[in-house]
Parts: structure tokens; C-alpha cells; sequence
């Protein structure tokens, strides 16, 4: 038999730690990660809330969704530029030619 110690704080979740790393991950290296955080943070924060998960992971869920969004927004940005620069040099080339 068992019994938990009072002092003794519950760990939390793989999937709130997963989200944060790919949070970090797609802030950092790989923007395509970015949403995939979000979407695992956002799934941790409502299994926390509903009582499916430990609390503890709630800080490590928050992070990971803050970070997704900032990696996600990061993304767009990248990909409406790299849309901008690729228009302006087809442009480019028709006005050369």
C-alpha cells in the first residue's frame, strides 16, 4: 500500500512538456513546429481543466501555447515575405525580358 506524501508535488504531464519543447523548437529552428505546440498546449490546458491531467503541467501548457502562437505568427510572416520577394522577382523578370 501507497500513500503519498502531502509535501510531495504531482509531476507533470509528457504532453505539456512535449508541447513546450515544440513550442521552443518552432520558435527557434523549425516554424513548422510552431502549430503543433499550440494545438497540444491548447489540448493539455483543457485536459487540466476538465481533471484528466496534473495541474502541474498548467505552466508548462501555457508556455507551449504562447510559444506556438509566436512561432505560428512567425510563420505567416515568413511565408507572406517569401511570397513578396518570389512575386517581386517574377515581376522582375517578365519587366527585364
Amino acid at each position: 500500500m501507497s500513500v503519498a506524501n502531502p509535501g510531495q508535488s504531482q509531476s507533470s504531464s509528457t504532453q505539456a512538456v512535449t508541447a513546450l519543447v515544440l513550442g521552443i523548437l518552432g520558435v527557434v529552428c523549425c516554424g513548422l513546429l510552431a502549430p503543433i505546440a499550440w494545438y497540444l498546449g491548447n489540448q493539455e490546458q483543457k485536459a487540466i481543466r476538465e481533471g484528466r491531467s496534473a495541474a502541474a503541467g498548467e505552466g508548462l501548457a501555457k508556455a507551449a501555447v504562447i510559444l506556438g502562437v509566436i512561432g505560428t505568427v512567425l510563420l505567416a510572416l515568413s511565408i507572406v515575405w517569401i511570397f513578396f520577394w518570389g512575386g517581386m522577382a517574377i515581376l522582375q523578370g517578365i519587366a527585364n525580358h
